[in-house]
Parts: C-alpha cells; structure tokens; sequence
C-alpha cells in the first residue's frame, strides 16, 4: 500500500510539474504559480513565463536575466545575455547590460559593457554622459570628463546631460 502511494504522489509531482512546464511554455501566468508560496519559489515559477513572454526580445531578456542575476543565479542570468549579445547587440543592449552589473556590484563587467555601448553610439550623448557618470562615480574622473567633452560637443544645452554629470560630481548616480 505504501509503494501505491509513493507512486500516487510521484505521479501527482510528475503531473503538476508538466502542467506547470505547459502553462509557462506559452507564457501564460496563473496564481497558482506564485500565490502563497515563498517570494524565492513564487519568482522560481514566474521567471519562466517571462521568458516564454520575452520571445527574441533582447530587453526583454535582459529583463529576465537581470532576476536571476542579482537574485543569485548568475550562471542563468548570464546564459540569457549570452544569448543577446551572440546576436547583434545594439548600443542599449549594451547599456542596459552595463546596469544589471552596477547593480551587482560589478564595475569592470559594466565598465565593459558602457565601452561597447559608447564605441556602438558615439554620438549619443545620453549615454556617453552616463557612462562618463558612472566613471566618475567610480573615481576615473579623466575618462568621464573625456566622455562629457565628447557628449557636450553634440548637446551642450541638454538638461539631463547636464544635470547627470552634475551630480556625478557629487555621488548623485546618472538617471
């Protein structure tokens, strides 16, 4: 009786996680997936909706890899930018790369990516302001000022430009 039972249960395991596989597969999202179970477990289980939902969108995958990096799961997080940037990875791919690595502390990682996106744009001003931000934050005041050059020689009446290497000054990050 007992063996009847284990083999229930593992059929019933077997059964709830294809129904689970199958109910992400298309990206659809269903409470049980996340109501009352742990905050770990409930994004475990929303994840690969998202991904599924992201189809070949590279922010969108980004996105996602950018939960399962900073939550831990480097390995899946950086599989999923892998797979953006072995496409063509445009600037802003770059730059968003270059954010999910500031958030995790990793300043030569998103030092890397903010050169790729800078190299990829060189005109947008923006982004060479915030790169040039996040030098200065990170105490290369010579290449961020290399950088505001380059952008106020585009935008030099740009308010967010302006206002983001402001406070660059002052350990305001570029927003």
């Amino acid at each position: 009786m007992r063996r009847v039972h284990g083999v229930l249960a593992g059929a019933a395991f077997v059964a709830g996680v294809a129904v689970g596989i199958a109910a992400t597969a298309g990206g659809k999202v269903d409470p049980g997936m996340y109501k009352g179970k742990d905050p770990k477990e409930a994004a475990r289980a929303l994840l690969p909706a998202a991904l599924a939902q992201a189809g070949k969108g590279s922010w969108e995958t980004i996105a996602v890899g950018r939960v399962y990096y900073l939550t831990g799961d480097k390995a899946e997080g950086q599989a999923l930018f892998d797979r953006v940037i072995k496409g063509k990875p445009a600037e802003s791919d770059w730059m968003r790369l270059g954010r999910v690595y500031l958030e995790a502390n990793e300043w030569d990682k998103a030092r890397d990516a903010f050169d790729k996106a800078a190299a990829l744009d060189p005109k947008d001003a923006g982004n060479l302001v915030e790169v040039g931000g996040w030098y200065n934050l990170h105490g290369d005041r010579a290449k961020a000022e290399e950088l505001f050059d380059q952008a106020f020689k585009r935008k030099a009446d740009d308010v967010w430009c302006t206002v983001n290497a402001a406070g660059s000054y002052v350990g305001v990050k570029p927003q």
